[in-house]
């Protein structure tokens, strides 16, 4: 795989890379890449964090980077996850988590063994020099800097917090540096912490990020899209585009609303009742779950497909080979919302299926029922 396929197949299906040039010219000189992407442990596995995560992830050992999961049980414990409780969170992320991340890995075609998996607790115990990468880190910013960034957490600028939160974005930062990260993964959400990692690089004593011979260089920073939820946006019909990234927050897939998503354990029922009483607004593309969902997860490769089946009295079956054909018969109305919803739910099944078979194995099923009551108990 010669530079520019490389390029291209890290860049595919993000929002974002910060930036083409740097990761251009890292792959032009032979700089070695080093990938990480975090993941808060706050319940269970859904769509976007087991299938658009992990394909991501597979484009990248592709691409011959290094990839690392980062389990970040003291991010989740002062972000309040699972109530705030760091053994429960520590349980569930080296049982559960780590488990439904390495299903998911190979239900994408990936290769699970390839990728390291980290918990925070193991990097940060008895190591001074983690603590003297987070404190170069803070020097190199500002308070002013890290309100503005609680964001990443799902926080809203103006919210009252404890002073823990504020720790939050310097010590992702800090993971950063610290693993010899050149090449951060995350969702489009977590791109101002991304750009202070950026800023504070060429500042900083304790970044060994350098390249061919010798320079400190700055980290790529490579976005994902962020699928979205099912549920109805509180702001519909969108009148102005003042309010258009307040609702693309509103509809981002969440654990915290369930019927906003589908989880990769989910039953075949499940997903289909969850897909069919979905928002799926008729001749609208860009605020439209099911279609997002058509896009960034059935046909994230080439040569994927669906087919949709129908009576032969609304037009027999049919099958779309790419997106742009799906897109064009919703909006021209030769396919239904109904039809859309069912033939997006059996294909999501599919793909789910190995993840599902996965857990249906006994002390597997055991870790997803102690989730599962732990989630009930908070």
């Amino acid at each position: 795989m010669d530079v520019s396929e490389r390029f291209e197949l890290i860049k595919r299906g993000t929002e974002v890379v910060l930036t083409e040039d740097d990761l251009r010219q890292y792959l032009e000189t032979g700089v070695p890449l080093n990938h990480y992407i975090g993941f808060e442990i706050s319940g269970k596995i859904h769509l976007g964090t087991g299938i658009v995560c992990m394909s991501k992830i597979k484009d990248f050992l592709d691409a011959g980077v290094k990839c690392t999961v980062f389990l970040a049980d003291w991010h989740s414990w002062i972000n309040d996850k699972l109530g705030g409780d760091l053994e429960q969170i520590q349980e569930i992320a080296t049982g559960y988590f780590k488990e439904g991340l390495k299903a998911c890995l190979r239900a994408v075609g990936a290769d699970a063994e390839k990728v390291k998996f980290t918990l925070g607790t193991d990097l940060y115990h008895n190591n001074d020099a983690y603590w003297e990468t987070f404190i170069d880190v803070c020097k190199n910013t500002t308070l002013n800097r890290m309100h503005r960034s609680i964001t990443i957490m799902g926080r809203k600028l103006g919210e009252g917090v404890d002073f823990a939160k504020l720790l939050y974005p310097a010590m992702q930062v800090a993971d950063i540096f610290i693993q010899n990260v050149n090449l951060a993964h995350a969702g489009y959400d977590q791109r101002k912490a991304h750009v202070v990692a950026r800023d504070v690089a060429l500042k900083m004593k304790k970044n060994n990020l350098v390249n061919t011979i010798g320079e400190k260089i700055k980290p790529i920073c490579v976005h994902h899209h962020l699928i979205l939820g099912l549920t109805k946006p509180a702001i519909w019909p969108i009148e102005d585009s003042t309010q258009l990234q307040e609702m693309w927050s509103d509809m981002k897939m969440s654990k915290s609303i369930p019927n906003s998503a589908v989880f990769v354990n989910d039953t075949p029922e499940e997903i289909k009742n969850k897909v069919r009483d979905a928002f799926c607004p008729e001749g609208n593309v860009s605020a439209n779950p099911i279609l997002d969902w058509a896009k960034y997860v059935i046909f994230r490769n080439k040569g994927s497909n669906i087919l949709i089946e129908r009576p032969s009295k609304y037009g027999g079956d049919i099958e779309f080979n790419s997106y742009t054909e799906l897109e064009k018969a919703f909006l021209s109305k030769s396919l239904h919302s109904l039809d859309l919803k069912n033939g997006v739910a059996d294909k999501i099944t599919e793909i789910l299926e190995p993840v599902r078979k996965h857990f249906e194995k006994p002390h597997i099923q055991k870790m997803k029922k102690e989730l599962e009551e732990l989630i009930i108990t908070r």
